[in-house]
């Protein structure tokens, strides 16, 4: 059996507010991702514990009997972990943020530490995710923020007053490849009739970028590689596989060491906007402090 605590937390406030919609703002996510939490207890258990048919909801036998035994387990694991960060000197919340794997280490690290620099003494966890896995887990209340490249069409799928976001910075993806022995890129763009094409996954927000890209500018290409991560294809970029487009911040230390040259001009690049997400519905203190001083100007690039 693998039951979440958060699904124990998620039923005991059901069941004191008996009403969806006034428990799922309890816990600060949407009703629907409530309601998918619920099921997924239900699911773990094997058993029936609400009764949908009634307003204000009410509990199954089997409901009513679990709900002893998670109160106990949720106080049990409060009490502990109460005294855990009192041992620890008051750690304080930890901020559980999903970024895209490209921001992970070209962007979150420099970020952070200039946020700490500034006052503010953030505890944090970093999940490198996808951004179609980090959307679901803002979503589903999984995490406290998300951290990815602005996505026009993400825009019409995330409610702006549900999900606000926050611009932090500017960058663009470049066009990059291997040298010769004589530090000459080994792809040109320009002129090109069939480029090796390091692609990105089919459906991803940085893939479908290059690919209006390469449509405007009618240049032919052949997809030689594919995956969802911009590192992977630095690194088959590297091996002289072909011609990748890889934001900036992943390749400063390729580009300034010459294991990397950009193979076009600007008008190859791709702009990308870095922002950040919340769920408006999430009241966590160091959520709204960290909100409240980006609002400023804090901590942008």
């Amino acid at each position: 059996m693998n039951l979440e605590t958060k699904w124990l937390e998620d039923f005991v406030t059901l069941a004191a507010t008996r009403s969806f919609s006034q428990a799922a703002q309890k816990r600060f996510v949407t009703q629907p991702a409530f309601s998918r939490r619920i099921r997924s207890l239900e699911s773990a258990l094997g058993l029936t514990l609400v009764n949908r048919t009634h307003t204000p909801i009410e509990l199954t036998e089997s409901g009513q009997l679990f709900l002893v035994t998670a109160r106990s387990l949720v106080d049990q694991l409060g009490e502990v972990v109460r005294h855990l960060h009192h041992l620890e000197g008051q750690q304080g919340e930890v901020l559980q943020i999903a970024a895209a794997h490209s921001l992970t280490l070209g962007f979150f690290p420099e970020w952070i530490a200039r946020l700490r620099h500034e006052g503010l003494p953030l505890t944090t966890r970093l999940v490198a995710t996808n951004v179609g896995e980090a959307v679901h887990a803002l979503r589903d209340g999984a995490c406290d923020l998300m951290l990815a490249y602005y996505d026009p069409d993400a825009s019409l799928q995330m409610d702006p007053e549900l999900f606000p976001s926050l611009h932090l910075g500017r960058t663009e993806m470049l066009p990059v490849c291997a040298v010769d022995e004589s530090g000459r890129p080994m792809f040109e763009l320009e002129g090109s009739h069939s480029l090796p094409l390091l692609a990105y996954s089919a459906g991803a927000f940085l893939g479908r970028s290059v690919n209006l890209l390469l449509r405007q500018r009618g240049l032919r290409s052949t997809t030689v590689y594919e995956t969802a991560m911009a590192d992977s294809l630095k690194s088959m970029a590297l091996q002289g596989m072909g011609v990748a487009w890889v934001p900036r911040l992943s390749v400063t230390a390729e580009l300034a060491r010459g294991e990397l040259a950009i193979c076009g001009g600007e008008q190859w690049q791709v702009p990308l906007e870095i922002r950040l997400y919340r769920c408006a519905l999430l009241r966590k203190a160091t959520v709204t402090q960290l909100w409240d001083k980006l609002e400023t100007g804090v901590g942008k690039v």
